[in-house]
């Protein structure tokens, strides 16, 4: 098996801890997300998001020593991240909470693995391993469960679901494409935080143009709860996490790092259960298991494992 398979890297402290960390704040930010969909359009609270996240992306960067020069090459490469993941990405997950419930939201985005396994086959040679497959199949059908679940549970019209979907896979995809890109070489020659800063800020840029058109002039919500949850998923959901989350990606590949997206849903039924009465059903416990089981199978480490060079910008 060569070095660019699924199967090669070394699971480590330096990949098992940030991917904790970056599993745990992704799994309380749907809560806050919902709590975001109210008097302000969805397309102004993306952009608030990610304008914050863009200055202190940018402070992060010059305090660990980064330039935040952009060439042409570097300027392309943070449109095509912000485009996708700044923009497509969350634009489409909050319009889609409009819709759906955000436990039926994260259980879709569970599916993550799956267009990043093929898209790294497919543009990075990354060929999952026969066990990754397997494992990725018990994964994909507890989530299958969870996702039963939550529909048989959900009050919600028949195609306000339809359009809730449609949404949610939709921002699967930008995110699906970011995370692929971010691992090509292409992008990988530039220091990862300087990157993000400006793929932040040409997202923010972005999803601001968005919103003028879609929803009109600014609007903004005098709520203390609001600002802080703005704050808190710029700073935390945002660029704590993408500095952390993009590194496991080019260190394991864009499908093992997708299994993040697995044990999502379960922390936020897990903090829904806490704050919101969430009642977990026979299905639910199930679809749990099995998706813990898949994503432990498909991470645990081969007797003889191959290592992979972490990248500078790590």
């Amino acid at each position: 098996m060569n070095a660019g398979s699924v199967e090669g890297p070394r699971i480590d402290a330096s990949i098992i801890i940030p991917f904790a960390i970056f599993t745990i704040v992704w799994g309380s930010t749907w809560i806050i997300i919902r709590d975001q969909i109210g008097s302000v359009p969805p397309q102004w609270s993306v952009a608030y998001r990610f304008a914050i996240a863009a200055i202190a992306m940018a402070l992060v960067a010059r305090w660990k020593g980064q330039s935040l020069k952009a060439d042409r090459g570097m300027l392309i490469a943070a449109t095509v991240l912000g485009v996708t993941q700044f923009s497509v990405n969350f634009n489409s997950v909050y319009l889609a909470e409009q819709y759906i419930t955000s436990g039926v939201v994260a259980t879709v985005f569970a599916l993550l693995l799956i267009p990043n396994s093929l898209l790294a086959w497919a543009f990075l040679g990354q060929r999952p391993s026969r066990r990754f497959l397997v494992a990725g199949l018990v994964a994909v059908a507890g989530v299958g469960l969870l996702f039963i679940h939550e529909l048989r549970s959900s009050p919600v019209a028949s195609r306000h679901i339809a359009t809730g979907l449609g949404l949610t896979l939709l921002g699967l995809l930008g995110a699906s494409a970011a995370n692929v890109y971010q691992a090509g070489d292409r992008a990988r020659r530039y220091p990862l935080l300087a990157l993000l800063a400006w793929s932040m800020a040409i997202g923010a840029v972005l999803d601001a143009a968005l919103a003028f058109i879609v929803a009109g002039p600014p609007v903004a919500e005098a709520r203390i709860g609001y600002w802080a949850g703005v704050l808190y998923l710029a700073l935390f959901g945002s660029v704590l996490c993408f500095a952390l989350y993009f590194p496991v990606v080019r260190k394991i590949g864009p499908g093992k790092a997708a299994y993040s997206s697995v044990l999502v849903p379960i922390i936020a039924m897990a903090l829904s259960t806490l704050f919101e009465a969430y009642r977990w059903s026979p299905l639910a416990i199930a679809g749990a298991v099995l998706s813990l089981g898949g994503m432990l199978l498909a991470l645990a480490r081969r007797r003889r494992p191959m290592l992979v060079t972490a990248p500078d910008a790590a």
